[in-house]
This record gives structure tokens, sequence and C-alpha cells, in this order.
């Protein structure tokens, strides 16, 4: 299934944009997370050929999903909302549905770019596969036996023991 490409400079805008226009009724603290995040997105813009670019914009719309419940869980305004503060709500709400969206193509431009990011929890696995490994019986031919180390040889006698 060919996934259709969308331009980041699109998610940007979108995104920004929407950011401007929420960040009316909600504090500072959103405006702020969600606006160096898209700083993040410009620097993915701007350079084409960066993979950490680009992960680092999509792990920061991840972390900005969280914030941004967090700030509507905490600041949505109680009362009955006028139209600016109620207009701010509904673009901040539309911009948190469009994060997702925006993760999903902001991955497949990750990919698209050579990034392959495995998911690792830790888990212990066991690999049969040694052909990476060294043997430890086997001596580098340029230090000889004799002298492991390279060093010059030694003009001091010997320590004399009585």
């Amino acid at each position: 299934m060919e996934i259709p490409a969308i331009n980041l400079k699109a998610i940007v805008l979108a995104h920004w944009l929407l950011t401007v226009w929420g960040s009316m009724g909600l504090p500072l603290s959103y405006a702020w997370s969600n606006f160096s995040i898209l700083a993040v997105g410009v620097w993915a813009i701007a350079q084409r050929d960066s993979i950490d670019a680009v992960l680092m914009f999509l792990m920061g719309l991840a972390v900005t999903i969280l914030t941004d419940i967090v700030h509507f869980g905490i600041f949505y305004p109680p009362q009955l909302l006028v139209a600016v503060s109620g207009f701010s709500a509904g673009m901040a709400i539309l911009s948190l549905l469009l994060k997702p969206v925006s993760c999903f193509f902001v991955y497949q431009m990750y990919r698209e770019r050579g990034g392959d990011y495995n998911v690792n929890f830790g888990f212990p696995t066991v690999s049969r596969n040694r052909d990476t490994y060294q043997s430890i019986d086997q001596q580098d031919e340029s230090s000889g036996p004799t002298n492991p180390f390279n060093q010059a040889p030694d003009t001091k006698p010997g320590v004399r023991t009585y």
C-alpha cells in the first residue's frame, strides 16, 4: 500500500497556525512547548538529509500530545466560553487531534530519510550467531611473542634477588 507523501512544510505550517490560534485561551507553557517543537520541525525542513532532526521532531510531537492533554485537563476554561476562548479551545483541540496523524507522516519521512528506529524495551535476547566474534587465541603478527608491546629492548641489567 502506497502512503501519500505529505510535505513536512505543510505539517509544520498547519501546527504553527493551530498553535497560534489555540494559545490565546491557554497558558504560556502550552505555547512554549508547541513552538519549541515547531522550531525543531523548521530545523528538520532546513536540513533535508538529517535523520536526527526528523526523529527529534517526531518525539517532540509525541511528547506534546501528552502535555496538551495535561494542559486541557488543568486549564480548560470552566466558565461559559466566549467567542475568542471558544475558538481558541477548538483550535487547540483540533491541533491535538491532528498530532497523531502528523506523527504517522513524520515517521514515514523518517523512514524515507534512512532512519530505522527499532524499539528495544531492554529484554535480553539469545543469539547463536558468533560470526562477528574474534578469537582470542590468535595473535597479531605486528607484535611478536617476545615483545608484545613493541617496546625498545631494556639495556639495564635485571633486578638481583638475594
